[in-house]
């Protein structure tokens, strides 16, 4: 790799890694009390899927280890928002759905962050975001 190209990856992961990090912050500071972006973010997937899923699927999706989601799921079990039972074809595993409870928090934390990821879009523009996705999900399907 010549040092252009190093150069290159070097400012456009130190752009993301950037960007990453302070969309974060600011969805930490807007979230519901006690609401975390892992919890968020399993909440909204479990929701947008609409199907039971495994831990070990939950942690492969995204890309944590068991113990981590196992760790997220109790906590949202704890909260009500998560219903975990055993899987009926094989008993040393469980599933999990979301709850009702786990649809309104869902629901409640996106009227909390949409002002602010609204903003961000309008600022950007809507051309320049829609012209970013594809690039984005390339990215990420690469790096996968």
């Amino acid at each position: 790799m010549s040092d252009t190209s190093n150069t290159l990856a070097i400012m456009l992961f130190s752009e993301i890694l950037g960007a990453d990090q302070i969309l974060r912050s600011r969805l930490s500071k807007v979230l519901p009390k006690g609401m975390e972006i892992s919890h968020f973010s399993v909440l909204n997937h479990l929701a947008w899927r609409d199907l039971e899923r495994s831990p070990a699927q939950l942690a492969e999706t995204f890309h944590v280890t068991r113990g981590a989601m196992t760790n997220t799921l109790t906590k949202l079990e704890w909260a009500g928002y998560i219903h975990v039972r055993p899987d009926w074809d094989d008993a040393r595993r469980k599933m999990v759905t979301i709850s009702p409870a786990g649809r309104l928090a869902r629901e409640t934390a996106l009227s909390a962050i949409a002002p602010m990821i609204t903003k961000v879009v309008e600022d950007l523009g809507e051309d320049k975001a829609r012209a970013a996705l594809p690039i984005l999900r390339e990215l990420r399907n690469q790096i996968d």
